[in-house]
């Protein structure tokens, strides 16, 4: 059981967590391993069945972190295949699972997941990018499927889809940056749509999108890596907007946009650490969104993730826009613009 604890820092209050004393200190690399390994063998599970509807991203994430971790070998790299190539639909775009509708988040999945297996050429690429086109709208901004919902998560999805696809003029690129520019926020700060509140989830997409377009100049880097430290808490931890509880997937959206925009150093790395590795379970591995939570495959691979961005022994570099190791992309010339 965690202790949620209010604290008043400068008249507002601030929740947060108390790390325990017997708590994590060290990284169980190999426990992690096992337990991705023996996550998607589990097909009876519960927790597995219940998450079909966003298997193709619990894919990705258990594969980056595995490759991240260099326990890619270790997975079924031919049923893997067989599934994503199961999942595309005739109109080019990726479902969540077999019988589910294809999404922008999903095809972006599939796409990494590929580029990670170096297997593009086992689908459609083609169609692929036939149906990112489909999806952008009048204003510039993506739609995430046919049914309409607009997001600016979506707009990092298409263009991080295309670059990754050695297509990233195949949608109309100048009308993309200025939506996604028309949802900045007076502090700096993105949200989902116009008018939407900042959200680091929100910036990271928005970071992303605007590294991979090379627009970065345009955000006030000072004033945004302000607000993205403000979500460090006195546990380490952070949150994704003022008055939440630190979340371990926050080491990834926070610390990635620091990092995209040169800021990364602005933040106390080794109480983040810290309260990271306090996420992890000594007996089953895998990470957890706050100490002595339950575990999954996403918070296992933030977890990984940021303690990459912060330089932790025994794990690849990972790229701060596509969250996948430097090397892999290095060998596509897919290098998006960061902040030096």
């Amino acid at each position: 059981m965690i202790v949620v604890i209010t604290q008043f820092m400068m008249g507002t209050p601030q929740k947060d967590v108390v790390i325990k004393s017997d708590a994590p200190k060290t990284l169980f690399l190999e426990k992690h391993a096992q337990y991705i390994e023996s996550y998607g063998a589990k097909k009876d599970d519960y927790e597995y069945c219940m998450s079909e509807y966003l298997r193709m991203s619990g894919v990705y994430w258990g594969l980056t972190v595995m490759d991240l971790m260099g326990e890619l070998h270790r997975m079924n790299k031919g049923e893997i295949l067989t599934f994503i190539q199961s999942c595309q639909h005739d109109c080019g775009g990726f479902s969540a699972s077999i019988g589910h509708d294809p999404h922008l988040l999903y095809t972006l999945s599939a796409v990494q997941i590929l580029t990670l297996l170096d297997s593009l050429p086992v689908v459609d690429t083609n169609k692929i990018v036939e149906y990112v086109q489909s999806l952008q709208q009048e204003d510039g901004s993506f739609a995430g499927d046919k049914w309409g919902e607009i997001d600016t998560r979506f707009s990092f999805c298409a263009v991080a889809t295309l670059a990754l696809l050695g297509k990233p003029d195949a949608v109309n690129v100048k009308k993309a940056i200025e939506f996604v520019l028309s949802c900045m926020n007076f502090d700096g700060g993105f949200g989902c749509r116009q008018g939407s509140e900042s959200h680091a989830g929100q910036i990271y997409c928005c970071t992303g999108f605007l590294a991979i377009t090379g627009q970065l100049h345009q955000i006030n880097a000072d004033l945004l890596g302000w607000w993205l430290c403000e979500r460090q808490l006195p546990s380490g931890g952070l949150n994704g907007r003022p008055e939440k509880l630190p979340d371990v997937c926050y080491s990834w959206w926070v610390l990635a946009s620091l990092k995209i925009i040169g800021r990364l150093h602005w933040i106390d790395r080794e109480k983040l650490r810290m309260f990271v590795l306090a996420c992890q379970d000594e007996e089953t591995g895998g990470f957890a969104d706050r100490p002595g939570d339950m575990v999954d495959p996403f918070h296992t691979l933030f977890g990984i993730a940021g303690l990459s961005l912060l330089g932790e022994e025994g794990i690849k570099p990972v790229n701060p826009v596509f969250c996948m190791p430097e090397e892999v992309l290095r060998e596509r010339s897919v290098e998006p613009e960061l902040v030096r």
